[in-house]
């Protein structure tokens, strides 16, 4: 018993199956796996139009995938997870989804997610939470849970997600998968409905890194409609790169506090492998890591609250048919359509951006934020890559943070310092803790894709964990 990656169904294709056999597969896996409640549009008759007619000629070309809900879909629903975009069909598609039809993959459905991509768990969802297909009382992750949930549970290879503090490494960490986020400008973000512009960005989640590579070289690149993404080459990725004479730094706040024992264990474990490949484990400072979380969650917010003002009943969204006076409309609509955790963002977004308030907060946090990025460049110096766990925890049983909002923030405590930083990488199984998956992250300098995705397969190449299912969503090599 196996994964469905990339490989078995290109090797399904060569020995003679048709895109439409793996689409119809697919379909029927997504049908038998609906309890997980990871799918929140279904593209099911479009996908198997497509493959009728499919050619297959690439490395993605007639295989079947998920969009992530926040990636616009012309002609399907595109709903960010909020009553705010129930009923929003875009007239264009996403970059990111244009060059993947370009590529010959074929989109069967629309993955749930956090709404908006405000949360940790994929419990914060207009349509319901997302099980994790681990153990089903359990969160997957977020926000990009049901991108994890779907490739845990073999309906697709890979999913499309994105990643603001660590909502494709974190869900893939909880899900037993492997999740990749590029640096800031590698991938466009046009088309890609906006949580918090300057922290954005598309990432994969498959079950390898080789599989994540695959992806990434076709979506990676400069776009016209997006200026923050990077006119330069991202150049060839070569995976073979040994580990042998690398510097991989682990800073002092990997294994403190909240970090529970068996996920220490296991990135531990993990990290003395990657030492017997060759590798040298060096503690290193990062300064000002602790102090992340806080500037995240005044940047983020506050660029939340800028970018959903758009969604007030008048220009877009959801209407109130109730709105006695235009200033009921806007309150109406937005309490409406927004929930809980978006409106506390949004509410925290507008607070530190107004008056008084600006120059204690959110300015405050930039001046973090430079000082957490070049706290990373400085390791960068003596090290070639970052490791630490992926989350504190393994999957937290769902509705356990309702009462401490505190708790979930803290999950993304490894993660969030990336995205402040704009630097690639990339949370790969390595264990299991009491049943369930723990992920080790690695982290590289700015651009350095080539080697965040070689470093990890090449503990792939000797590790089994990437290839573990859950139990009763295995598939048949």
């Amino acid at each position: 018993m196996s994964v469905l990656d990339l490989a078995q169904q290109r090797g399904l294709l060569s020995a003679g199956a048709t895109p439409l056999d793996l689409v119809d597969a697919a379909i029927a896996r997504a049908q038998n796996v609906a309890g997980l409640n990871a799918i929140i549009t279904d593209n099911f008759a479009t996908a198997r139009a497509q493959a009728t007619n499919r050619a297959v000629d690439g490395t993605l070309s007639g295989i079947p995938m998920v969009h992530k809900d926040l990636f616009c879909t012309a002609g399907l629903r595109t709903t960010c997870a909020s009553k705010m975009l129930a009923n929003f069909v875009p007239p264009y598609s996403a970059t990111v989804v244009n060059r993947l039809e370009e590529a010959g993959a074929i989109c069967i459905a629309k993955a749930s997610m956090d709404e908006f991509a405000m949360g940790s768990s994929n419990e914060h969802s207009a349509f319901g939470r997302v099980a994790n297909p681990w153990d089903s009382t359990r969160v997957p992750g977020g926000s990009s849970g049901g991108s994890a949930a779907l490739v845990a549970a073999n309906v697709v290879a890979y999913a499309t997600a994105s990643d603001t503090g660590g909502s494709v490494r974190q869900p893939a960490a909880f899900c037993g998968v492997t999740g990749f986020k590029p640096s800031y400008g590698r991938i466009s973000r046009f088309g890609m409905i906006a949580y918090a512009s300057s922290l954005d960005q598309a990432g994969v989640i498959a079950h390898s890194a080789s599989d994540c590579a695959d992806v990434y070289q076709r979506i990676v690149g400069f776009d016209p409609n997006d200026g923050t993404t990077l006119n330069i080459e991202s150049g060839a990725l070569n995976l073979s790169t040994p580990l042998k004479g690398k510097k991989i730094g682990v800073p002092s706040f990997a294994f403190g506090t909240g970090v529970s024992a068996g996920v220490a264990d296991a990135v531990k474990a993990a990290l003395a492998h990657l030492q017997s490949l060759g590798a040298e484990i060096v503690p290193i400072e990062l300064r000002y890591a602790e102090q992340a979380l806080a500037a995240y969650y005044v940047i983020a917010p506050a660029e939340a609250s800028s970018n959903l003002s758009r969604f007030d009943g008048v220009r877009y969204g959801h209407r109130s048919k109730d709105a006695k006076s235009l200033q009921a409309l806007y309150v109406q609509s937005r309490s409406e359509g927004f929930g809980s955790e978006v409106q506390k963002r949004i509410l925290l977004g507008t607070y530190v951006l107004s008056a008084g308030y600006f120059d204690a907060y959110y300015l405050q946090a930039q001046k973090v934020r430079r000082l957490i990025a070049e706290s990373y460049a400085s390791a960068f110096a003596d090290v070639d890559l970052i490791a630490t766990p992926t989350a504190p925890t393994t999957a937290f049983i769902a509705g356990s943070n309702a009462n401490d909002p505190n708790a979930e923030i803290l999950a993304d405590v490894f993660t969030v310092g990336v995205n402040l930083a704009g630097l690639p990488a990339i949370s790969v199984p390595c264990g299991l803790s009491e049943g369930l998956p723990v992920g080790l992250q690695l982290i590289g300098p700015r651009l350095s894709e080539a080697s965040v995705l070689s470093a990890a397969h090449q503990y792939q190449l000797a590790s089994d964990f990437h290839r573990l299912a859950p139990k009763g969503f295995e598939v048949s090599r």
